[in-house]
This record gives C-alpha cells, structure tokens and sequence, in this order.
C-alpha cells in the first residue's frame, strides 16, 4: 500500500479497510495474485493502525505522568479533573 494513500486516513477509515482484506481473503475466492495483492494492501495497514496506536498510548502517556515524570496509571476522568483541577 502507498505511503500517501495512508496519510489521508484515520485510524477507525484504515481499521475498517483492514477488515475489509481480512473478508475477502477469508473467503478463498480470490486469484492468487488478487490475495497477494488484498495480502500486502493487509499488511500495510496493520502496519498503520499499529503506529497509530502506539502515538496513541504516547499520548496518554504524557498525560497520566506527575511531576517528576513517573507514569501514574489512573482512570482518565481522574487526570481530567486533576488537570482542571491545576488550571483553576
């Protein structure tokens, strides 16, 4: 798959793709080279998703460290109360 073919898509737009390739190789019907095609189009968007996800979990991450920058795992309507807490 294109590198810029991803770049104009979200997560949950490329998750659905995925499912997508998953369905049609699941059903066997394909040509071999359609499901090497449908394969590698698969493999690329695993590929996304999975680095979507891990900006994701670096995020949060950032958001749930205290001050001396240890990650203090909390519900996260417990960070957002402590950070409006800190804006008052």
């Amino acid at each position: 798959m294109a590198k810029n073919d991803l770049e104009n898509k979200n997560f949950e737009v490329a998750l659905e793709e995925l499912e997508d390739v998953v369905e049609q190789l699941e059903t066997g019907e394909l040509p071999l080279e359609e499901s090497l095609v449908a394969f590698e189009k698969g493999v690329g968007l695993v590929i996304y998703c999975n680095q979507k996800l891990t900006e994701a979990e670096k995020r949060v991450e950032l958001l749930v460290k205290d001050k001396e920058g240890k990650v203090q795992f909390r519900m996260l309507d417990t960070v957002a109360l402590r950070q409006e807490d800190e804006n008052d």
